[in-house]
């Protein structure tokens, strides 16, 4: 498949509609970090009255709709016994139609996520794994040009080095979501693409495991990711992200490099920002070369130079008590593998520990309270009424809202970087 690269575990945004990286079962992953504010989802509401009050499907309704997607795969060129195999006995998982109607309402603010996501436990496990596949690895970014620990840190951060990477049936969890779900289209042509999958020989039916929303294997792609980027990194005539390693390291950095990967580049260094420094820059849209940047006064964290990047964002995730990063074209590739901030520098500050450079040095406002989507909502409505416009209130914390909470910080003498707070959203609604 050559197509628009899509993210492994991008099936969930579009799925969950909450976020833009995996959002799997709480045994599968632990990772799933919002993607308006690199927030990760905490506690999921109880479904909606009106979700509630659908009629329950039926097992003859189930099994009516896949007579009918067996004649289309038939159709397009799927052979019987790979049918057979594929399809015979496959169940509707109504836990799947649960997870996928679940909305987040309480978020962890980013530096619990990341407390999570880089564990002393993970760095650990990831150093273990980087030695013991340290030639694999190696090879990999010669060929690839991704380095090692990147693509250890992914692996870890995806499926704690596949210790869980879910144990939903694929074709079970994308034939329940074809049928029932809020992307029924998207998710039937996933299914199909599993079927492609098992019909190339890659992998058998019983073996295609993953997470609820249908991504798969320790570094979690979709069916059609797995179609277009994954890698048969042993030789043995299959793509097995499941049960080998190198395939596994392989298909992470092809993935990677096909997303823009630049050899030779860090993702990004940690940066101190001048005290007159506009926060209406950090935003990911707003890129600049790093000399620019460093004739406003930004300087790296560690020896006051920047690496050489021709367009490069500042991000402060947590405003201007938070910590602050130059991220350049490497970041914005890890970006396309999991769409959330959070997701990306998880994955840069691993596989920073892994190859045994430092950590974030900056502290986080570990003091100020995140805000559930309703209050964020509350805010949008309160900076609307006060003429800052943010458009619809969504209860997302995006660009639009961002600028107007800055508007809002300017005009009452606070620094207006854009972090949203209990204490503003009080204040606004004085």
């Amino acid at each position: 498949m050559m197509r628009q690269i899509f993210p492994a575990t991008l099936l969930v945004a579009l799925l969950a509609g909450c976020q833009s990286g995996p959002v799997q079962e709480a045994s599968a992953a632990d990772h799933s970090p919002d993607a308006a504010g690199g927030q990760e989802a905490e506690t999921a509401r109880e479904p909606a009255a009106s979700e509630r009050s659908e009629p329950e499907a039926t097992p003859a309704d189930f099994n009516a709709w896949l007579a009918s997607f067996r004649r289309e795969a038939r159709s397009e060129g799927i052979s019987e016994t790979t049918l057979a195999r594929a399809l015979d006995g496959v169940r509707y998982r109504p836990r799947v139609i649960e997870l996928d109607r679940s909305q987040p309402e309480f978020v962890r603010p980013i530096w619990q996520y990341l407390d999570s996501a880089v564990s002393s436990t993970r760095i650990q496990q990831g150093r273990a794994k980087h030695v013991e596949h340290r030639d694999t690895a190696r090879r990999m970014e010669e060929r690839y040009g991704v380095p090692a620990e990147i693509i250890v840190a992914i692996w870890g951060i995806e499926s704690n080095y596949g210790g869980n990477f879910g144990d939903f049936s694929t074709l079970e969890a994308l034939a329940t979501l074809a049928f029932e779900g809020r992307r029924s289209a998207f998710a039937r042509g996933e299914l199909m693409a599993a079927l492609r999958i098992i019909e190339a020989g890659d992998i058998p039916p019983e073996r295609m495991v993953g997470s609820w929303a249908g991504a798969m294997g320790h570094t979690q792609f979709i069916p059609s990711s797995f179609e277009a980027y994954a890698v048969d990194g042993d030789g043995d005539g299959r793509r097995d992200i499941w049960g080998s390693i190198p395939d596994v390291m392989a298909s992470t950095a092809n993935y990677l490099a096909r997303a823009g990967w630049q050899a030779g580049q860090p993702w990004g260094v940690e940066v101190r920002l001048p005290d007159d420094f506009d926060y209406s820059q950090t935003e990911l849209s707003t890129r600049r070369a790093s000399g620019e940047w460093a004739a406003q006064g930004v300087h790296s964290a560690a020896d006051g130079s920047l690496p050489e990047f021709a367009e490069a964002s500042v991000i402060a995730p947590a405003g201007a008590d938070g910590p602050a990063f130059l991220v350049g074209p490497n970041f914005r590739a890890i970006l396309r593998y999991n769409n959330a901030t959070s997701y990306a520098l998880a994955v840069g500050t691993l596989a920073n520990e892994i190859a045994g450079r430092n950590g974030i040095r900056s502290s986080w406002p570990r003091d100020e309270q995140p805000l559930t989507r309703n209050q964020v909502r509350e805010m949008q409505q309160a900076l609307n009424a006060r003429g800052f416009d943010v458009g619809t209130p969504d209860g997302v914390l995006g660009p639009n809202t961002r600028s107007g909470l800055r508007s809002y910080q300017r005009s009452i003498g606070v620094t207006p970087d854009g972090f949203a707070t209990v204490s503003l959203l009080q204040r606004l609604q004085r």
